[in-house]
């Protein structure tokens, strides 16, 4: 009786911890597929992740904003690594030249900081997304 009690209560465990489980997920980032560019050339790109551990150290989501010959990184979001699907969203004042309404291109990251070999922080890339987006 006790084995078949315990092979019971192992199976229950099981079943219980499974959709934990896959409900985390892997570590993953995406764009969406449009941004706004304000009158004051503020930009704004958004997206979703998923980050399971920042035990090692903070993780960031980082976007990289392409249009024409224009190559600017956009903000950087604080992820909070618990294995949800959760939104970023990134804003930066952009000049010299402005980004326009349009096509655009955006890469996204997710990227950990750990403390390298001489105590200065190390980037570790966890993902990365690349998405054309329409500027509005």
């Amino acid at each position: 009786m006790r084995v078949r009690t315990a092979l019971a209560a192992g199976a229950l465990i099981a079943v219980a911890v499974a959709p934990l489980a896959q409900a985390r997920g892997a570590d993953g980032v995406s764009v969406h597929g449009h941004g706004t560019v304000a009158e004051d050339s503020t930009v704004t790109l958004s997206g979703t992740y998923r980050c399971t551990d920042d035990t090692a150290g903070p993780v960031f989501v980082s976007a990289t904003l392409r249009q024409g010959n224009r190559s600017a990184g956009i903000g950087g979001t604080r992820a909070i690594c618990d294995g949800h699907l959760r939104e970023w969203v990134n804003t930066s004042v952009v000049k010299d030249p402005a980004y326009r309404p349009g096509a655009a291109h955006v890469e996204a990251r997710l990227v950990q900081l750990t403390t390298g070999g001489t105590g200065l922080p190390t980037p570790g890339f966890l993902a990365t997304a690349e998405s054309d987006v329409e500027l509005h």
